[in-house]
């Protein structure tokens, strides 16, 4: 959990952007996990992104 909420500090410019409220914040970081496992595309997955390898993986044993 570390390691994500460190990805997540720095990706998102948590240690140089103001955030003018809490909302802002909870805003910004359900955008950035929507993106971090909807939309990243990961080389180590073969191109594809954390749900598209999942729904892979699943097809298969179903």
């Amino acid at each position: 959990m570390e390691s994500f909420f460190h990805i997540m500090k720095v990706e998102m410019d948590y240690f140089t952007h103001h955030f003018e409220t809490k909302k802002q914040l909870v805003k910004a970081m359900k955008e950035w996990i929507e993106y971090y496992n909807h939309k990243r595309i990961r080389h180590k997955l073969k191109g594809l992104t954390p749900i598209e390898y999942r729904n892979q993986t699943l097809s298969k044993f179903i």
